[in-house]
């Protein structure tokens, strides 16, 4: 089943992607659904006939379309099980209505490494990108964002892989953040030329003639200093750098909820910082930066965190929106012309 054709983007959510679906899946749709910006979007949601169900007993059969599916994805899968055995899976119908065009972009909050290998196997990947990355929004001292990626799709890569994760990277923070000229860095153990392994150093000294801003190697330091827009690495090293910013960020939260918890005087002092608390809280809200775009398909798919809640799984969608009104296939595909071509 499609949406109607001539409307505003077109966004199918996985029925049954994340730790509390669907339940979650709907909470979040309301949310959207309740906003200005989800006027004139057309939602579906894939599932079973028991995400129908639920659908209907929440009144919202008449504002979004469900498409069937027979199968469901656990988190537990392995991807090359589910890949050959769940072919009328959520996660397959998905890919497979996006691929042919009934449908703009596909979220879900499913097992991540059954999504990328579906998707990668239905819709292909875009010409000129060998693999897709995973990239992820993490927040900057200055209240900004910076795209990290690989974050885990690829434990393995060439300096040529590196170069197209950089010039999608540079695409996306240009079409879906509207930065004119992205910084791009490329994460090292140094900033100096000479550090690094043979794999950086060459990706290094190409990207100085990509057509983006290229500011050379970062470290991780770096990462939240709002001074680089764009910061590309292998898949291993993003994933465990990705892991130890939540860790550190879930350590720091609770060191400082116990000594604001320690005694009487704390807890007046912590009475009266109580705007800062909540700012700095949302700052670094995990669901404020929900939603990783899997680029570098011939399709929209964008990854949810599992454990997301409503309003993370909302913003999830929101990406997938912003990718869909600015044309990022479209802007990828132009740069990666003008690569080939010099």
């Amino acid at each position: 089943m499609e949406a109607s054709s001539g409307l505003g983007p077109r966004i199918l959510l996985d029925g049954h992607g994340g730790d509390r679906a669907p339940s979650v899946v709907f909470d979040a749709l309301e949310l959207l659904l309740a906003t200005a910006e989800g006027d004139d979007l057309q939602l579906g949601v894939v599932g079973t006939d028991a995400v129908a169900e639920a659908m209907q007993a929440r009144g919202l059969a008449e504002r979004i379309v469900h498409v069937p599916a027979r199968d469901v994805i656990e988190m537990c899968d392995a991807p090359a099980v589910v890949v050959r055995r769940k072919k009328q899976s959520s996660m397959h119908v998905g890919a497979r209505l996006l691929r042919d065009g009934a449908w703009d972009a596909f979220v879900s909050a499913g097992n991540t490494g059954a999504l990328m290998a579906i998707s990668k196997l239905i819709l292909k990947t875009l010409n000129g990108i060998d693999r897709p990355a995973i990239a992820s929004m993490i927040p900057t001292r200055s209240g900004g964002k910076t795209l990290f990626l690989d974050v885990g799709a690829n434990v393995d890569c060439t300096s040529d892989h590196l170069l197209q994760f950089a010039l999608m990277g540079h695409a996306y923070m240009q079409a879906a953040e509207g930065i004119e000229k992205p910084r791009v860095g490329l994460l090292n153990i140094g900033s100096e030329d000479i550090k690094g392994t043979d794999v950086i150093k060459v990706a290094a000294a190409a990207m100085e003639s990509l057509p983006i801003a290229f500011v050379g190697n970062v470290e991780g330091t770096d990462l939240f200093s709002g001074e680089v827009d764009v910061v590309v690495c292998d898949g291993f090293v993003g994933n465990v750098a990705l892991k130890t910013m939540e860790g550190t960020a879930r350590f720091l939260a609770d060191g400082l909820k116990q000594a604001l918890l320690s005694g009487t005087r704390a807890r007046m002092g912590a009475m009266l910082a109580q705007p800062a608390l909540r700012a700095f809280r949302e700052q670094f809200n995990p669901g404020r930066y929900n939603g990783a775009p899997l680029l570098g398909l011939n399709g929209i798919v964008v990854k949810s965190h599992g454990s997301a809640d409503a309003e993370g799984l909302a913003n999830a969608l929101r990406v997938a929106v912003r990718e869909v009104r600015a044309g990022l296939l479209s802007r990828i595909n132009v740069l990666l012309s003008e690569w080939n071509e010099a």
